[in-house]
Order: C-alpha cells, then sequence, then structure tokens
C-alpha cells in the first residue's frame, strides 16, 4: 500500500499488516494461537509465535483501506463471541494506529479450540 504525504511517499508492506495483526490477535484473552489449515489432510495446525503472519490474509481496497481476515485457535470455555469482538477491537486498533490505514473490516474465524496448556 502506497501513501502519498507532502514529504513524499511512503509503501507499506503486506507483510507488515499481517504481522500487526498476527501479534495483536495473539495477545487477545482467549486465543491459543494462529491457526493454518493444511490443505492435503484438512487438519487445523496451531503457528508458532515466527508463523503467526500465516494465519492472517490481508486484502487492500482502491478506497485506500484494508481487511484483515484472522484464522485463529481459542481456549477450550473461552466466550467466542466476546473473545472475537475483543480481537476485532484490537486488531482494528493496532493496525490503524500503527500504520495510519483505514480498517474496513476484521473477520475472524474460529478454526479449533484447544483444552490444556
Amino acid at each position: 500500500m502506497k501513501i502519498q504525504t507532502d514529504l513524499g511517499t511512503v509503501e507499506i508492506l503486506p507483510d507488515v499488516f499481517t504481522s500487526i495483526s498476527g501479534w495483536a490477535a495473539n495477545n487477545c484473552f482467549g486465543v491459543k494461537g494462529m491457526a493454518s489449515r493444511s490443505v492435503s489432510d484438512g487438519f487445523v495446525y496451531l503457528l508458532r509465535r515466527e508463523n503467526l503472519a500465516k494465519g492472517v490474509k490481508v486484502s487492500f481496497s482502491p478506497e485506500g483501506t484494508v481487511s484483515v481476515e484472522l484464522h485463529i485457535v481459542v481456549e477450550h470455555g473461552v466466550n467466542i463471541p466476546a473473545a472475537s469482538r475483543s480481537i476485532i477491537a484490537e486488531v482494528r486498533y493496532l493496525v490503524e494506529k500503527t500504520t495510519g490505514v483505514p480498517v474496513d473490516n476484521v473477520e475472524v474465524c474460529v478454526d479449533s479450540i484447544m483444552a490444556g496448556r
């Protein structure tokens, strides 16, 4: 995404948006981690902290906004709607605060529930 300022052009790569979004979601209450679904066997895998961006899809609109899709694994017993609202608010806030780009939509996909540590 390119942003034109008085001093010149700033280019923010998509990896910046995925990293910020993954980090923000992963630090919310009830989130065990980001998820990745295997195409070959259909299983959901919990990603390590260094691979958070793999559970995030980012798309840009012609109007200059960004949309984020998160695939997460939550703890057993967590209120999923409440956790999702918290994740949406946190991701929206951090992406807009850090990059200055308005967030159009944040979609949370709960791919799995995990019990215990």
